[in-house]
């Protein structure tokens, strides 16, 4: 004879109460999340609207202010503040924008291109010292790029481009964290099978990497080229140590060069609007740059949702 087993039934009181209590947690935790969020957000967007702001005040309206630090002044001074850096110092500043712009996209692109290469190579390629060479690149990665600026200066000093464009551009073009991004990516998104069957189909190696595993890397390489884009524009120390010439020196310098000139004790011109202007104007590229190639990550999302 079989024996039939029944499971007690659960009232629906029990239930509903037990999916209340779960719900409740769930709301909890996502209300956390949401405040969470909330502050970071509300921490990192407040420098952006405070220079947003205060790009609109002139010198004296930075610092008694009717409407105070974050709010906009009873005169609105912005085109009058651009007009000051077109004319301050013969407009010096769209020079030092312009220097801004060839040693980022000269730099980040060569970066980009170094470590696409390189990581590629020792991702999909065997050869002797492979490991010890990856060992070595990822202690590089560790080292503080500030520590290296002053043997580079001796380096370069010893080759004679001291105060020269190459004397950024040179050391801009090494990106050893981009060569680890590149290589642990091509690891997980191409597969060493596909590599196979295009060897198979008759496809030599330039091609191979070109028509099939470059396609693949675009979110990887959109990646590399944002962070060495912006962290050559946003370099302060290497050029401080090795450019001199005012025509030669990035935003980041030049307008270091007005603050210490319009510090109270400089004896020097005031011209902390015009600073906060060219300040607010500089990061103008980087937001476009972000915006712009947003596509790209989106679309390396969707590729790999579809392998």
């Amino acid at each position: 004879m079989a024996l039939v087993t029944s499971t007690p039934a659960v009232p629906d009181g029990d239930v509903r109460r037990t999916r209340a209590v779960r719900a409740g947690r769930t709301g909890g935790r996502r209300i956390g999340s949401h405040i969470f969020l909330l502050v970071l957000v509300i921490y990192f967007i407040t420098p952006l609207w405070w220079l947003t702001v205060a790009s609109t005040k002139d010198t004296a309206g930075l610092f008694t202010g009717s409407g105070g630090p974050l709010w906009f002044d009873d005169s609105f001074s912005f085109f009058d503040n651009i007009a000051g850096l077109f004319q301050h110092q013969d407009g010096i500043y769209w020079r030092w924008l312009g220097n801004s712009f060839l040693y980022a996209l000269s730099g980040g692109v060569g970066a980009t291109i170094l470590s696409v290469l390189a990581g590629y190579g020792f991702a999909k390629y065997r050869f002797r010292g492979r490991n010890a060479f990856f060992a070595l690149l990822l202690g590089a990665v560790m080292v503080p790029m500030t520590a290296l600026v002053i043997p580079t200066f001796v380096l370069l000093s010893e080759i004679g481009l001291i105060n020269t464009i190459w004397a950024v551009i040179l050391p801009s073009l090494l990106s050893p964290f981009g060569v680890y991004l590149m290589r642990v990516y091509t690891q997980e998104a191409i597969a060493d099978e596909l590599l196979d069957a295009a060897r198979v189909d008759g496809a030599g190696e330039l091609r191979t990497f070109f028509q099939v595993s470059l396609p693949l890397l675009r979110p990887a390489i959109v990646t590399v080229l944002l962070l060495s884009v912006v962290g050559t524009w946003n370099n302060f120390f290497l050029p401080l140590a090795v450019l001199s010439d005012p025509l030669l020196l990035p935003v980041t310098v030049g307008l270091n060069n007005w603050q210490a000139l319009s510090n109270a004790g400089a004896g020097g011109e005031q011209v902390w609007n015009l600073i906060v202007t060219g300040a607010f104007i500089s990061i103008l590229p980087l937001i476009i740059a972000f915006l712009s190639l947003q596509k790209y990550w989106q679309g390396g999302l969707s590729l790999g949702s579809l392998k």
